[in-house]
């Protein structure tokens, strides 16, 4: 059983898109929200896609993405164009067979995974090859991803039935890690005290409040270093870290090396 990849890759726009396929795709189509907002056709209505938020769409799906000015947050005045996603075009017969093993939803808010996001980015990295794509390698890569997609759907599932709450906060700092925000706010969102928000949270996610806001950043920044024309110091004040020296120390302790070698590293 083969499957076929047609196109996979992070798109990030800063100015009106719009694409779509109001007769029903005819392949499968998997897209991961990481940052801003947009609209999209799902279960037969236009919803807003905020950060986190993981699409499945299957053959004959009716699908339509919308990138234009809205609330840059939910209950916010604030408005703007931006959206960050990963997405992946593909087709077969592995992928019908495991399409059919359960039920999925057309959008689901999942928590973001390294092990699976590095899936995906090496997935785009095999599909840029200057040479010819090792497709055997990238057949290997796009499973792993689907079954990495799955395990993601189950644990936010098992973390909704723990706590919702959990799940609310969570969902806060990825609307908001690229602002400036107090772990009192989140507490204030979910009308918790400060102590009892940073226990839950930890007990429900495995980190502190701020690891996880800094992986958030982290993340932001490394995709639009690898894939924007933004300056270093821009990509340091749009992700939340106030100041290029803070962006240079903590990306130098995660990733080994600076934000500028690691661009470079990249091209």
């Amino acid at each position: 059983m083969h499957t076929e990849i047609m196109d996979c890759g992070y798109s990030y726009h800063t100015q009106p898109f719009q694409t779509g396929f109001p007769d029903g795709l005819k392949t499968y189509l998997f897209r991961f929200q990481t940052e801003g907002c947009c609209e999209a056709l799902v279960d037969g209505r236009m919803q807003r896609i905020d950060a986190g938020d993981l699409l499945l769409f299957k053959p004959g799906d009716g699908y339509e993405l919308n990138v234009t000015e809205m609330q840059t947050k939910p209950n916010s005045a604030e408005t703007g164009i931006s959206s960050g996603d990963y997405y992946v075009v593909c087709s077969g017969q592995w992928l019908d067979e495991w399409w059919s093993r359960k039920n999925r939803p057309g959008r689901v808010k999942v928590v973001p995974d390294d092990r699976w996001l590095s899936i995906w980015q090496a997935l785009i990295m095999e599909k840029r090859r200057f040479q010819e794509e090792d497709q055997e390698l990238a057949d290997y890569l796009l499973r792993s991803l689907c079954l990495g997609l799955d395990r993601a759907i189950k644990t936010q599932s098992v973390l909704q039935g723990r706590s919702f709450i959990a799940t609310r906060m969570k969902n806060f700092i990825d609307e908001r890690a690229g602002d400036a925000f107090t772990i009192p706010m989140v507490a204030d969102h979910v009308g918790l005290s400060v102590s009892r928000t940073v226990h839950l949270f930890k007990e429900c996610f495995g980190m502190t409040i701020i690891q996880y806001t800094q992986n958030v950043r982290l993340s932001m920044a490394t995709e639009r270093i690898k894939f924007s024309r933004m300056t270093l110091e821009q990509i340091a004040e749009t992700c939340g870290f106030g100041s290029y020296s803070y962006f240079f120390r903590v990306f130098r302790q995660k990733h080994g090396i600076s934000p500028a070698a690691f661009r470079d590293s990249q091209r």
